[in-house]
């Protein structure tokens, strides 16, 4: 069987358990109402209306029937009807009728039977529930989703589940999810003190405490080191501005759901900006610009204010609040080439910087089919589009061109890296500009002495500081570059009598740069060492009798490794080389 017939089979396997769910669901509540239940990425889901809540139990009970009724060898029939006989075979169903009335008049309407179940269905599935092995599913857990994703309908019971061609593959599964669960940033970013989200300030809204604030700062040096070095200038702008920037910028029309309710100053309405690139232009426009100034490129680490749905909100993944790193290229139409291709570069090699070195390359591009949805001339698209795809090709890139996917105001390139986990995350964007050059009538006086109007790119690689962190955290489950982290070395002495020379080594590291504390409790040694361990300190400097009397110190690493005894400069001189190479210990 071939890779993609395997993935359809798989599909098919998903979409028939949820199925067989449904029908376990209904015999153990006869009177529940049925809304979807579609095979999902690693499994599949459906969505109840139940008489109460469901328990762990119930999802024990009802996995345990899913077992029996696959063993039952049923046979998936599908069938097609008229929609009065849906309507009239659905009819104590309030969900599935209200798909049937979405259906198109005269499209065929086709449902699947198995044992005693039948549901509203496309399909495909399997040809019998001999397929569905008992031993390979598994239900996971109860979430609540609101009918068709509006919070202004019912809110349903979701059960979500997995199921796999077999037992292995569900092992394999079921450990990757362990690890997913043990590097769960949310968990980690409490225990590690880094983060904190409070109910009493409002959801969605970070905390940084002193170490993430320590590492949040190491990124953003890090960060304004490169873009110094690369060419760019930095730039600060402000967090509101008058509503009719955001009219000009098209934000107020088409973006209006995603920004905060306005604030009235002096008789004029402000918002809160959801975006720094209006900000930018203006800038830009302040004034006269000649051929001779271009590029430009002007970089912000700017905080912005999004709305999103409380069920949206996920840790540092999705938050309110966030920070973003921002760039934007103005140039002329024949400087755009090197451009494309030096933030191409810059990209991987920042993001290279941090540890991923495993990137994934999308082209999005015009919908052909519907070029009148796009501001912007034909020949800037036709120009704009070459442009990515040269740099792309430039450095023998393999890429996916996204057909559609371009947003109305130009092509782009994202960006995604690869975790430890083998995960994938969208962080970096390069898209042009067609709209704000124009809306904010950006010019500048070519070599022709005539205006003319520049090329715009936006670019953020990271992202967001917050989300970015957030993928940090996970991909490294705590235990980050040495460079990164907040505490690279902890002193620990055996006994209270050992304090003063761990304070003296804890002095001596302070000065050479590390970043240091020693543990002066009194705990144990090795409740000291678990401590430093459970921290994901690096670097552990074990001091007693021997060491002081040799004026050296016991060297453990995070890694479990004992390197022993050495001297503090020796340690110190491991630490930068460390720093130097970005090692992960």
């Amino acid at each position: 069987m071939s890779e993609q017939a395997a993935i359809e089979q798989l599909e098919r396997i998903r979409h028939s358990a949820s199925h067989v769910m449904a029908q376990a669901v209904l015999e153990m509540f006869p009177e529940g109402k049925l809304a979807i239940g579609p095979a999902i990425a690693d499994g599949f889901y459906y969505d109840f209306d139940l008489p109460r809540p469901l328990t762990p139990d119930d999802l024990e009970a009802i996995e345990k029937r899913m077992k029996e009724i696959v063993k039952g060898k049923h046979e998936f029939a599908r069938e097609e009807i008229s929609r009065e006989e849906a309507l009239e075979l659905f009819a104590d169903q309030p969900y599935k009728l209200e798909l049937i009335a979405d259906l198109p008049e005269g499209e065929p309407i086709s449902l699947y039977r198995h044992d005693t179940f039948v549901d509203l269905c496309r399909g495909p599935h399997v040809d019998s529930t001999k397929q569905i092995r008992g031993n390979s599913l598994k239900l996971m857990s109860v979430a609540g989703a609101y009918w068709r994703g509006d919070e202004n309908n019912p809110m349903l019971q979701r059960i979500y589940g997995t199921a796999w061609s077999n037992r292995v593959e569900l092992d394999a599964h079921l450990k990757k999810l362990a690890e997913i669960e043990a590097r769960d940033h949310r968990k980690l970013i409490r225990d590690l003190d880094l983060i904190s989200f409070h109910e009493d300030v409002g959801a969605g809204l970070a905390h940084w405490h002193p170490k993430g604030g320590r590492m949040r700062v190491l990124i953003e040096d890090y960060w304004r080191a490169r873009h110094y070095a690369g060419g760019y200038d930095i730039i600060f702008t402000p967090h509101i501005g008058r509503a009719n920037l955001w009219e000009t910028s098209g934000h107020l029309n088409f973006y209006r759901d995603g920004m905060y309710a306005p604030m009235d100053i002096d008789g004029q309405e402000y918002f809160i900006k959801p975006m720094n690139c209006p900000f930018h232009v203006q800038i830009y426009n302040s004034q006269m610009r000649s051929y001779r100034d271009l590029p430009l490129r002007w970089a912000e680490l700017g905080t912005v204010y999004r709305y999103e749905r409380s069920g949206t909100l996920h840790g540092l993944l999705r938050v309110r609040g966030f920070t973003q790193d921002d760039a934007h290229i103005i140039c002329t139409p024949e400087q755009i080439d090197d451009e494309i291709l030096r933030v191409l570069d810059f990209s991987i090699s920042l993001l290279g910087g941090f540890g991923f070195k495993d990137l994934r390359f999308d082209l999005s591009v015009r919908d052909p089919n519907n070029l009148s949805k796009y501001a912007g001339e034909d020949e800037m698209w036709v120009q704009a589009e070459a442009s990515l795809a040269k740099a792309l090709q430039a450095r023998d890139l393999p890429y996916k061109r996204m057909e559609g996917e371009a947003v109305f105001y130009g092509p782009k390139i994202d960006i995604h890296i690869k975790d430890a986990l083998g995960r994938t995350w969208q962080c970096t964007t390069i898209q042009f500009d067609f709209n704000l050059p124009g809306q904010f009538e950006m010019s500048y006086v070519g070599e022709d002495g005539h205006e003319h109007q520049p090329y715009m790119v936006h670019r953020a690689l990271l992202g967001s500081i917050e989300r970015f962190f957030g993928i940090l955290v996970e991909h490294y489950g705590g235990a980050f570059p040495v460079w990164l982290m907040p505490v690279q070395a902890a002193v620990i002495p055996i006994a209270d009598r050992h304090n003063d020379y761990a304070k003296q080594v804890l002095e001596a590291l302070r000065q050479a740069g590390v970043r240091a504390e020693a543990n002066l409790s009194a705990d144990r040694m090795n409740a000291k060492i678990r401590d430093a361990q459970m921290q994901k300190i690096p670097y552990m400097l074990v001091v007693g009798d021997q060491e002081i009397e040799a004026q050296q110190v016991n060297l453990r690493l995070r890694d479990g490794s004992k390197p022993g005894a050495m001297s503090v400069d020796e340690v110190v001189a491991m630490v930068q080389e460390a720093v130097e190479k970005k090692v992960v210990l």
